[in-house]
């Protein structure tokens, strides 16, 4: 009977969340685990958060450790500063990444410095959790993606976890470290469903995660988009090009290595993203590539984005302005010998 328990418990399947279950699973654990943790935010307590990531939270952790906020983002991820410089560890839900402009004064110049500033002797373990992303018809100023302008910031740890997994571990992570975290969502994720491993499984910053193993090319792509990856490459499998799509998972501190030791087996890249083309992540990927894996390469890493020009309402209009598989698919065929692309 013993050997047959464990048996069974080892041969359990992983349970399958979707992404928001799994950010929420992961606070609760963490709430549980540190009562320093507490929730601040727009409508995160009775509504359960604008898109329900916090719901049920309230009712088991209480008013002293989930709190609804005024819409002003300044001051909230203010008061969400100064409480992680007196020893707890806030996490400020921001509705999205389009109002954390409000909010870019204090998370730049007072959340990212104030570690430098005090030379070490103070830190703001504060995570700001917000979601970016087009797709569902708000219009050019609920549309936009900003992780470009944060994971500029030195002092700032950005990430964007793609799956549900990550979207959980990497909240653990966020939570146990000392660092000001920019905890990036996107829209079009909270739905996707996928396996969390259970128990106290914490997922690494700085460590890109191998999504697809291929040896023609590599595709370099973080949060929704790796999805588009992942559909260009089964693709191009059907044409017999076997693609490896790197999901980068953490924008600061960034894993270049992983992304040098693709390129020199598969000597291409393309990367995808949801930011406009000009000065974004992509363009950040491409000169790392070129500048540490240059003798690797056999064609120009390419990079494909968001139409530059602000994000239509209409939904015909928005998709086309969107990255799809269909344009990784074609960019990775303009990189490839021609008898490779015919085959």
């Amino acid at each position: 009977m013993y050997f047959a328990r464990i048996v069974t418990t080892m041969v359990s399947p992983v349970p399958d969340l979707t992404y928001r279950e799994a950010l929420r699973q992961g606070l609760r654990e963490e709430m549980i685990r540190d009562d320093k943790i507490f929730v601040m935010g727009q409508d995160v307590a009775g509504f359960g958060g604008a898109y329900k990531v916090t719901e049920g939270l309230f009712e088991e952790f209480g008013a002293r450790r989930i709190k609804d906020t005024p819409i002003a983002e300044e001051g909230v991820v203010g008061a969400g500063i100064g409480a992680a410089m007196v020893g707890l560890r806030p996490v400020v839900e921001i509705m999205t990444i389009n109002f954390a402009l409000v909010a870019i004064d204090q998370i730049i110049n007072n959340a990212a410095k104030v570690s430098y500033m005090f030379g070490g002797q103070d830190c703001v373990p504060i995570v700001v959790r917000t979601p970016q992303g087009a797709g569902q018809q708000l219009g050019s100023q609920h549309s936009q993606n900003f992780d470009n302008y944060f994971a500029y910031i030195p002092g700032l740890d950005v990430v964007s976890p793609a799956t549900p997994a990550d979207a959980k571990g990497m909240l653990k992570t966020a939570l146990r470290g000392n660092n000001p975290v920019l905890f990036i969502e996107n829209l079009g994720l909270y739905n996707t469903v996928g396996p969390v491993p259970e128990g106290d499984v914490l997922v690494p910053f700085g460590k890109a995660r191998i999504a697809r193993e291929g040896k023609d090319v590599t595709i370099v792509a973080h949060s929704r988009v790796v999805l588009i990856a992942m559909e260009a490459a089964s693709l191009l499998a059907k044409e017999g090009i076997d693609t490896e799509v790197i999901d980068l998972r953490s924008l600061r501190p960034l894993d270049v290595d992983t992304l040098v030791t693709s390129v020199s087996k598969t000597n291409r890249a393309v990367v995808v993203g949801e930011n406009w083309r000009m000065y974004g992540v992509g363009a950040e990927i491409a000169a790392a590539i070129q500048e540490h894996a240059f003798d690797y390469l056999d064609a120009p890493v390419l990079r494909i984005g968001s139409a530059d020009a602000p994000m239509p309402y209409s939904k015909v209009l928005e998709q086309a302005a969107l990255p799809h598989a269909n344009n990784v698919v074609d960019a990775v065929k303009s990189i490839l010998p021609k008898r490779r692309a015919t085959s």
